[in-house]
């Protein structure tokens, strides 16, 4: 296995604080797919999130990370998507409601930027309906016409593209 890939792999336990939830982040795996779509969905249902095919998320399994409980039960999910050798962006970034503020979206945001590291990427990039969560994080509010691949690859092709309610973040690792 190779240093990327057993890191990536690597399940760690850490206590949530606010919920005392044992929450356990690890690569999402294939039976992981129904809870995620759910997730996102969830939040697209409310405008918050584009939504997303069980094809689309199971076609990006090896780019998912998640946040589960101490049943399995997912918490919270998110996403690396690459653009160019060096540009990705972080993405679906969801967490369950009765785990809001317990820390598990910013957990999650993170292990996405050092499986970004371990991919050679070192610009991340965030569309967001939340830009004070990224900021928190170290992002800044940035124009989305830098990213001209994210505006080609997904805004040209989405319904909302003329009237986007998105804010663009990014954030340079290292």
């Amino acid at each position: 296995m190779t240093a990327t890939l057993a890191r990536h792999s690597r399940q760690t336990v850490t206590r949530a604080p606010a919920a005392r939830l044992a929450v356990t982040y690890r690569p999402a795996r294939a039976m992981d797919v129904p809870a995620i779509v759910a997730l996102i969905n969830e939040y697209a249902a409310r405008g918050v999130m584009l939504p997303k095919s069980p094809d689309a998320v199971a076609m990006a399994l090896d780019d998912f990370i998640v946040a589960a409980d101490h049943t399995g039960r997912l918490l919270g999910c998110a996403a690396i998507r690459e653009y160019s050798p060096s540009v990705a962006e972080v993405g679906s970034v969801a967490v369950v409601a009765r785990a809001h503020g317990t820390g598990i979206g910013r957990e999650l945001v993170r292990r996405v930027e050092e499986l970004a590291g371990c991919r050679g990427v070192n610009h991340l990039v965030a569309l967001t309906m939340t830009p004070r969560f990224f900021e928190t994080l170290g992002y800044a509010v940035v124009e989305k016409s830098r990213y001209p691949e994210k505006v080609a690859r997904d805004c040209n092709g989405c319904a909302r593209r003329f009237d986007c309610p998105e804010i663009c973040v990014a954030r340079y690792l290292n």
